[in-house]
């Protein structure tokens, strides 16, 4: 975590002097977790998603420089079986959002995915945010 430094001015012994002592809230990074197709996963390494959160663009672009990416997985194939269990480890490690990639979403080159609904419900009822893309 950053801590926020503040400047008060008092007077020392009739001269003005500066202190500076962290601020009375702590700023929190936001955790970011990204969920990724499986099948997607073997002909991609991703670059396309850290590009984007690196820069903050695209679905990104919201984010400070204080948000972390603390997991970037794979739904574990069509049902998307891995989600539930993966959801239930990162618990321990507060994700504050859960994107779902663009190869999840977009159709033509990859198909979009199927269990997307699923998804969706299991990471809503995990109590996350979703957001919906990546890079596209």
């Amino acid at each position: 975590m950053v801590e926020e430094k503040v400047s008060e001015e008092k007077k020392v012994g009739g001269k003005t002097v500066k202190e500076i002592k962290p601020s009375s809230e702590t700023l929190k990074p936001t955790k970011i977790a990204v969920v990724r197709c499986d099948i997607v996963s073997e002909a991609c390494p991703g670059v396309g998603c850290f590009k984007a959160f690196n820069e903050r663009e695209s679905h990104f672009e919201n984010y400070d420089e204080n948000a972390e990416m603390i997991a970037f997985f794979t739904c574990g194939g069509c049902s998307g079986r891995r989600v539930f269990r993966l959801l239930k480890a990162l618990k321990k490690h507060e994700p504050d959002v859960v994107h779902l990639s663009s190869c999840m979403l977009m159709e033509g080159f990859y198909p979009k995915c199927p269990n997307l609904d699923t998804i969706r419900k299991t990471i809503q009822n995990e109590g996350i945010e979703i957001v919906e893309g990546t890079h596209h």
